[in-house]
Parts: C-alpha cells; structure tokens; sequence
C-alpha cells in the first residue's frame, strides 16, 4: 500500500549521526541494498559520517548502520577536489532524504546522490571556472585493507576489488567494482590515490556499481539501470522507500514522535543486504567456494547478536516476503561455514551472528518458510557444543541457544534432542543464576564485575526471560517484582546497550503491567537519569531522553546497532513487543499513538488503537481483541498475521 501523502518527509536521515550518539550516517540507499553512499568525515565517526564534523575525506559508497567499533565498509572512495584537504560540507545546504543526499562544498562544488541495490549514483557540479578533476581512492576502508587492485578499462571505466576487515578488524569481505563515468577522463597517479581529470565541462555523474562475483557481473549490474537518468533513479528509491515506510499508518503522536517512529523504521530495513547479483542466482558462500540458490534471494551482512532480539521480529511483521529469503540465507551458514564473528570469507561488510538459532526459530513458529532448516541442523549442534562457557554472560547467552535448539528440535521430530537440549538449558541457566545473580549485593551495580560484557550483574541477572518461571521459583513472584522495582527506581537499568532492553516488559509476566506501562512511556517521552554508558559508568550521570529527534539522538555512547534499538523504538510505540525471542507472541502495552495500522500481506489489516484516553500516562482499563477481553497482556503473532482490530480502553478521571 502506498501513502496518499508522501511520508519520506517523517524520515530525519540526520538522527543519531552527531558524535557517538547511535554511529549513523544520512546514506543514499534503497531498503537492504548493499550500496550506502554519502560522504565521510574526518576525522569520522563509525559509521564514516559526522554531522558535527563538516571536513570530509571523501565520498565512499559503503558502510553500516550504528554497528560499535571502527565501522567497516567505506570503500572507493570520491574527493571532487584538486587536493583533497579541508575540503568541508556548507551545512546550511545539507539535505537528505531516502534514498537521496545534497550538498554543497567549500570547495564551489555541488554534490548529489542516490543509489540503486548495487550501484552508487554520484553526481558533481563544479562552479563556472574550476577544473572537473575526482581524487578516486580504490584502497580505501574503515577496516584494515588485505588487498585492492584497478584497472583502465577505458576512457571512462575502471574496474578492480577489494577486500577489507569487517567490524572489529575480524574477517575480511571482498567487493568487486565497476566505475563508470558519463563523460571520458584522463586517469594519473595522485599519492595514494589516482587522480580523474575531465576535460568537459560540468556536471560529472559517476556510477559505481558492486557485486560479490566479479567485475563483469558488477558491470551487469551497472548496465542494468544505465538507461535511468539520475531523477529516475532517485525516484525509484524514494518509491521503494514509500513502500516500506507506508506498511505501517500512525494516527496521533506531535512531530518529533512521528519523526521518530518513521526514522526508526527506515533504519529496521537497511540491512541485511541482498546479495544475489548473478543471473543463475550465484554467490559466493562462507566457505570461499561459489553456490547457487535454490529459488531464494541470498543475504548477507549480519549483526545478530543486537537484532535478533528486536529488529528481525520486527521485519517478520513489516516484511515477512523478504523473511523466508534471509531466514534460508541464515541457514545457509550452517553448512557453507558460521562463525560468531565474521568469516574470512563474507561477499559484504558484517559483524556476528550469535544466535542465529533463536532467530530461526522465532521465524519458523511465525509461519516463515525455511525450507533448508533441517540442512542447518547439525551445524546448529557444533554450535552449541563449542559455546563460550567463560564468564556468566557467555552463560546466559548460551541457555538461551541452548533452549532454542530444544525448539527446534522439536520442531525436526527429534526428541530425544529436544529433552537433551531442554535439559542443558534449563541446568546451565539454574546452576549459572543461583551462583551468580540469585541473591543481591553491594557489586550488582558494577560494571563488568566478574568477566561480565559491557553489563552490571543487575542488567545480566534478567538476560534469559524464557527462564522467568524458574527465577520465580526461586525468589518468589513478589519478591522477584519487588527487586525488579529496585532496579528501574534506582536506575539501574541500561537503554544505551542491548543486554537488558527487554526488561521493562518483565512486569507484564509478573502481574504488573501498569508498571511496563509506566517505564515505557518514560523511555519513549521523558528526560531519565542513566547512569551507565556501553562500556563503563559515565563520569556523571546522563540526564535526558533515550531517544530524540536531533543530530545527538540518543544517549551518549548508545549504539543504534544495525537497527536493534530502531526496532526496540517502533515496537514499544505501537504497544507491542517480542519479550521472547522463540515464542509467537508479543507483551502488549499502552500505545505512544493513537491509531497505529499494519498493512498485512493480501489486503489485511491490523489496528491498534486506543478508546477514551485522554492523556498517554493514563491507566488501561482493558485490552480487547476483536471486540473479546485479553486474559493477559500478550497477543498471538498469528492473531495480528490474520488482521483484526486491538483496543485499548482507558479507566476514566474518576475510576
């Protein structure tokens, strides 16, 4: 479905891109294309772009969205410049939208981009006067560089690859590419870069196309949309945008909500990418050999150690036909090679795919098609039985695969593993919780006490929800609530990082869903006191919102995280949320919007909305499915998946 009125304009591309305030950048891209183009600051930030720091290095046609470390991607990059240094953006002439960016430099030169799924659209605009003249750098990268070569293919084409780390320096990825410019160039060596000198007058375009297979085939790809003039293919991106952002219908909410509510979900579908370039459906696997699908699209770039936990539950809801492609893609690892870092094999920039197995669960019992489940089977067992056992996290984490994998056995009609499995989850979860977060002390506020990663003992003790029944057991249901009080009362609990983000749902489960009402509608809306950052205690505490519509969106150090914290964003503010990662449902909460509508696949619809709510802190007095009382407050993926209407219906002044 597509809006009658355009929502690209709810779309901030510049939230979170000041500092290390989410790590984003205002890309030109199309939804999981593998082209993000824009330029790079310097010095830059993770993602390249800075909005703080208007001096750019150049302009590259890579990169992911808010993923921690150094970055990856960043690569053949274009400086419209002579020499290549202070050349800086005027910031008053900045613009963005998806699948566009504009600006103009210090420099007289007018720049423009969009992108199609393969190839970066870069077009220059020199002032009256000045000399038409690219730097082209092939080797350049975010990560380490293990190899980059080019050739002259002709007087307005250059071929070659490159192949770099991805995040955190581990693995490597290699691209191949095919530049193309509209008019020809004289091509010499400037440095560490090659320097495209134009003899015609302005404006240049340069198209710069990508695949995983060769320069050929990224040719092809160029060849595909070269009869498109630049606003055609602007266009299309903006129409694919449209189609995305049009899914879901907000009614309700002032500007900055809106803002934010649409911005999050862009940057929910920016990744994974797809892959598939070649005409017979070819790519290359992780274990450096070429495969082909069979009737699926292949993806790539994973960081599912953040997302598994928001972002692809929410993709199963936005675009569940892409899902059955990236769920057999997943698969496909446990048979071509998986690690939980990048390989040294990856046909695009990456980062981990911990917990593959949950996700694919979660899917398979969301009615996703993964017909080669059985096939990654038993790499899913090597998996488990070489988990990381070292520090209580790791054992957390690991229950959770643990757990997973009974499910999917089960699944498989196999159960004697589902027992083995259930029974290893469900001892190493007990034995790790009753030696390590059972009983409460003076070191829970500590972070990275005892080995503990970027987390205190308080944000890890509520790590593995599917096991609340047997912490209940042991605590108490009161006591557990009570101490779960403590933690949101002394705040104690961590937006700015992953481990923990569930957590404000667990009072639904514990019989107090007034108080997830009351601390989600804090999160979303209201200035909080933080205390910790993604790696230590702040100096002082933060005091702010979680989540604003401005350049330093998020708190300080808050890793957007490939679209885990932008999915966190649009599931509270529907009212919905994925508590269990493997269980068909969602915790339901008091809505930030007034009417919020899913546009389902074969014309269905699914509407949340609110009945007699006067203000957004007011208490629920009921939920109604289809017109028939909640017993509780979660709600059935496959409810929402055949349509229907959740009302919320608010207790009046007096009650």
């Amino acid at each position: 479905m597509l809006s009658a009125q355009s929502l690209l304009p709810e779309v901030n591309l510049f939230l979170g891109t000041s500092g290390d305030h989410g790590q984003l950048a205002p890309a030109a891209n199309v939804p999981f294309g593998m082209v993000q183009v824009c330029p790079d600051s310097h010095p830059r930030q993770h993602a390249g772009y800075d909005y703080a720091v208007p001096t750019i290095s150049g302009i590259s046609v890579n990169r992911l969205s808010g993923v921690g470390g150094q970055g990856c991607g960043g690569n053949l990059s274009l400086m419209p410049d002579t020499a290549g240094v202070d050349v800086r953006i005027v910031k008053s002439t900045e613009k963005a939208q998806p699948g566009y960016y504009h600006a103009k430099l210090s420099n007289g030169v007018n720049i423009e981009l969009t992108a199609t799924r393969t190839t970066a659209v870069e077009r220059f605009t020199w002032q009256p006067g000045l000399q038409p003249v690219l730097l082209f750098a092939p080797a350049s990268a975010f990560e380490r560089v293990f190899h980059s070569d080019y050739q002259t293919l002709s007087s307005n084409e250059i071929g070659g690859t490159i192949a770099a780390a991805n995040t955190c320096g581990n693995g490597r990825y290699t691209l191949y590419y095919y530049l193309h410019t509209d008019v020809p160039f004289h091509l010499e060596p400037a440095g560490n870069r090659q320097k495209l000198t134009f003899t015609e007058d302005s404006p240049v375009e340069v198209r710069i196309a990508v695949s995983p297979l060769s320069i050929e085939e990224a040719r092809r790809c160029f060849l595909e949309t070269s009869e498109n003039d630049f606003q055609t293919i602007r266009q299309q991106a903006a129409e694919a945008w449209e189609s995305i952002l049009s899914r879901v219908e907000i009614k309700g909410g002032d500007k900055d909500e809106r803002t934010l509510f649409y911005t999050s979900l862009f940057r929910t579908c920016q990744s994974p990418l797809q892959v598939t370039t070649g005409k017979n459906g070819e790519y290359p696997g992780t274990d450096g050999k070429l495969h082909r699908t069979e009737g699926f699209d292949y993806y790539s770039s994973w960081s599912l150690w953040d997302t598994y936990r928001t972002k692809f539950p929410l993709l199963t809801l936005i675009v569940p036909e892409r899902m059955s492609d990236m769920m057999q893609s997943l698969a496909v690892l446990y048979t071509t090679g998986k690690r939980d870092w990048s390989t040294d094999a990856e046909c695009v920039p990456t980062v981990r795919t911990e917990h593959a197995i949950a996700l694919l669960l979660d899917s398979r019992l969301k009615g996703i098609e993964i017909p080669n489940l059985a096939e990654a089977y038993a790499g899913m067992k090597h998996e488990v039985a070489n988990l990381p056992l070292k520090s209580p996290d790791q054992c957390m984490e690991a229950s959770t695969d643990l757990w997973a994998l009974s499910r999917v056995a089960d699944l498989l009609d196999k159960p004697a593993d589902a027992a083995l499995y259930r029974r290893k989850g469900d001892s190493l979860f007990c034995t790790v919780w009753d030696r390590e977060f059972r009983y409460v002390d003076s070191t829970y506020t500590r972070m990275r006490q005892n080995g503990l990663y970027q987390g205190t003992r308080w944000q890890y003790r509520w790590a593995a929800p599917q096991f609340l029944p047997q912490m209940i057991e042991r605590v108490g249901k009161d006591s557990l609530e009570a101490q779960l009080t403590t933690f949101f009362a002394q705040n104690l609990y961590n937006q700015g990082n992953e481990p923990d983000i569930h957590v404000p749902y667990l009072f639904n489960r514990l019989g107090s869903p007034g108080k997830t009402q009351q601390t989600i509608f804090q999160l979303l809306t209201q200035p909080m006191t933080h205390i910790y950052g993604g790696n230590a205690e702040y100096a002082s505490p933060y005091i702010g919102k979680a989540f604003k519509n401005a350049p330093e969106a998020y708190c300080p150090e808050m890793d957007e995280d490939d679209g885990a914290m932008s999915a966190w964003y649009v599931f509270s503010a529907m009212g919905l949320y994925p508590l269990i990662v493997g269980e068909p449902s969602y915790e339901v909460v008091s809505p930030l919007f007034d009417e919020t509508v899913l546009h389902l696949p074969a014309g269905k619809r699914f509407v949340i909305r609110t009945v007699g709510r006067e203000t957004k802190e007011q208490p629920v007095l009921e939920i109604r499915l289809n017109n028939r009382k909640l017993s509780d407050y979660r709600i059935s993926h496959h409810d929402i998946a055949k349509g229907g209407v959740l009302e919320f219906i608010y207790c009046g002044e007096n009650e």
